[in-house]
């Protein structure tokens, strides 16, 4: 009896290593690949949609069906975070990354800080001038005579309210407003540019001077604190002398009437209209 249990014994034990050995020759289940980007994880706020990096403006997270993938924006634009459903960069004057001021290494390129905004001009003293950038290159624009370029809304705008260390009303204009008192000053009074028939000044609470212009053919009346026709203020008659006509300096006074435009009529001759039949005729 004790002879047949040991055989027993090791035809089990035989068993058992001739298994462990074949499983050790079994080449091993390849792992599945890792997306280094995309990882499942329990950060997503919800399982789908775009949300904020809690640090840095410009990154991103995009959320499908509870699988994280971290994004960036272009260079110089910055996540909207506006609403969850919409993946959207934007620029950063529309967005307020106070609570999350980092932000991706520039790439700059010629008059581009950073690929892709709007840049103020790199000669701090010239403030009517700047770049517009887009994946690194440049068009430069001009704003219109008396505004500056204005770095915290992306516009151009009056030099006060650009607030721009440089380029204050008083620097670029050249124009002190006369000291007048507080009843005056609430009028926001108006002067002559001493250089320009054509322009004039609004004195902002009587202190803060605005650049502004009549229109073509008008100069700036000191007197009525007006616009009027040149030929009507005496020492700014013949200021568009050698620049317009008189002719032309009337045509825009007094603009001349456009003749009515002439309708064709069509000369086709009526054709007869055909003879009604009697179909009891017919028959």
């Amino acid at each position: 009896m004790m002879g047949k249990l040991r055989c027993v014994f090791l035809l089990l034990a035989f068993v058992a290593l001739s298994n462990a050995q074949s499983r050790k020759s079994l080449p091993k289940r390849p792992a599945a690949p890792v997306d280094d980007d995309a990882l499942t994880s329990d950060e997503c706020p919800e399982p789908n949609g775009f949300f904020a990096d809690a640090e840095q403006c410009d990154k991103y997270y995009a959320c499908v069906d509870g699988v994280i993938t971290e994004k960036l924006c272009p260079d110089g634009m910055v996540f909207n975070d506006y609403s969850t459903e919409y993946e959207k960069c934007d620029l950063p004057f529309n967005i307020d990354c106070k609570s999350r001021p980092k932000l991706q290494t520039p790439q700059p390129s010629e008059h581009c800080p950073r690929k892709n905004g709007y840049f103020a001009h790199e000669e701090r003293n010239i403030c009517d001038k700047f770049y517009y950038c887009v994946d690194g290159q440049f068009n430069q624009i001009i704003c219109p005579n008396g505004l500056v370029y204005n770095e915290n809304a992306g516009i151009c705008s009056w030099p006060d309210e650009a607030k721009r260390k440089g380029c204050t009303s008083q620097e670029v204009f050249q124009f002190d407003c006369p000291k007048v008192n507080e009843s005056e000053a609430a009028t926001h009074p108006r002067y002559a540019d001493p250089e320009d028939c054509q322009f004039f000044y609004v004195c902002i609470n009587g202190d803060t001077p605005r650049r502004n212009g009549c229109k073509l053919g008008q100069v700036f009346d000191e007197g009525s604190k007006r616009c009027d026709w040149a030929k009507n203020v005496p020492e700014c008659a013949d200021w568009y002398k050698g620049r317009l006509t008189e002719q032309q300096l009337k045509d825009l006074e007094d603009p001349p009437t456009p003749k009515p435009k002439v309708t064709k009529i069509s000369k086709r001759r009526n054709r007869p209209r055909p003879t009604p039949v009697d179909e009891e005729l017919v028959r």
